[in-house]
């Protein structure tokens, strides 16, 4: 009778510590800019897995330095292909796939009338904020002003007058996005995504034609030496509907 009275909870506390067993720890490093859409995914993954996912998150060029230095991480989301093929072709990260694309915006602070328009960048005295040339959206930032020079429409020369105005040099989007949210520049180039909710009430947009603006590609792959399994089960729910419909809600062009 005792072990009848008894058995429901043992079995009960068998499932919960398989439950227990069975969870893992996930390390994703991830670029900056995605910090708010995987923050959330990471949420919504643990509480269908009953893994614990944590993040680091900093510009992609800083992410692949600290992995080629040794770092132990589980996934990598870069925001670009030149961040995340070279630890694939040194075999310490497996074959990647495009999970999201993103679009550049130009933000000023909301009052500051110095930069209206495009062409406004290249006047005299503006203050510009972008991120290091060796940060993926700092190298998209020059290819874009690149394209609008070779396009002539406001003068060849366009991108190197640009240039001049750069005050400051970010080692990642979303300090380049703070830096203008607190009026220290007169504006910036940012990701469309960087443009959350938080900084809307402190910069305005001011948006570039799509044939400057090629679409920025996002590449995740699974580290080896980690958990694979569950890094794997990671990528796959970024790449669900579910992943994508996050993504999408933060402002990414999807991969689907």
């Amino acid at each position: 009778m005792i072990f009848k009275t008894f058995k429901p909870l043992l079995l009960t506390c068998l499932a919960l510590g398989l439950s227990s067993a069975s969870a893992a720890k996930v390390t994703v490093f991830a670029a900056a800019s995605l910090t708010d859409a995987f923050s959330e995914i990471g949420q919504q993954f643990d509480a269908k897995t009953g893994n614990t996912t944590t993040f680091q998150f900093a510009g992609s060029q800083a992410l692949r330095t600290q992995l080629e230095q040794g770092a132990k991480a589980d996934v990598f989301a870069s925001a670009n292909s030149a961040q995340f093929d070279p630890l694939v072709k040194s075999g310490s990260l497996g074959a990647g796939q495009t999970f999201a694309r993103n679009r550049l915006v130009v933000i000023a602070p909301k009052g500051n009338a110095a930069v209206g328009k495009l062409a406004d960048l290249a006047r005299p005295g503006v203050k510009l904020v972008l991120a290091d040339k060796s940060v993926p959206v700092g190298d998209y930032s020059r290819k874009t002003l690149d394209l609008i020079s070779k396009a002539g429409t406001y003068g060849t020369d366009f991108s190197a007058r640009v240039l001049k105005n750069v005050v400051s040099e970010e080692p990642n989007v979303r300090q380049v996005a703070v830096k203008i949210q607190l009026g220290q520049g007169d504006a910036a180039i940012v990701y469309v995504s960087d443009v959350t909710p938080s900084l809307k009430s402190d910069v305005r947009t001011i948006g570039l034609p799509t044939r400057f603006n090629p679409l920025a590609s996002y590449p995740i792959g699974v580290l080896k030496g980690g958990n694979t399994a569950e890094g794997q089960a990671f990528v796959d729910y970024v790449l669900s509907n579910a992943g994508q419909a996050i993504l999408k809600k933060w402002g990414f062009v999807g991969a689907k």
